[in-house]
């Protein structure tokens, strides 16, 4: 049960976090904002990750930071730590299958789920 309530106190500080970096005073067509958010949360998750493999902090604190305020921020940090765990394990075939086909696949649901509230 802790667990969850890690998970939760993390992802409402994450979305918090994720929330204030888009008071930034940047507004054009490119998403600036969004690339920045996503290379903050493949950098923290990366910390984290190297903390946990250090066992510098708890699985609770883990629970937490990865899971929680990560996820909160961005969970674009969680499939770059996937991506990048499978390139290291020599496994860069089925990365680079995990990649084209989560970048491909997420925008064919963005899509499918646009054209469904279109419809109705």
């Amino acid at each position: 049960m802790m667990g969850f309530i890690y998970v939760a106190l993390g992802g409402a500080i994450g979305a918090m976090f994720r929330y204030s970096i888009g008071f930034l005073p940047f507004k054009g067509a490119f998403p600036l904002i969004t690339l920045l958010i996503n290379i903050l949360g493949a950098f923290a998750i990366g910390l984290v990750a190297g903390m946990a493999e250090n066992r510098e902090v708890s699985p609770g604190m883990i629970l937490f930071l990865k899971t929680g305020v990560c996820g909160g921020f961005t969970t674009f940090s969680t499939f770059s730590l996937e991506s990048y765990n499978l390139i290291v394990s020599d496994k860069p075939l089925l990365a680079g299958t995990y990649i084209i086909l989560s970048v491909t696949l997420c925008l064919l649901g963005i899509f499918c789920g646009l054209a469904v509230t279109r419809r109705a």
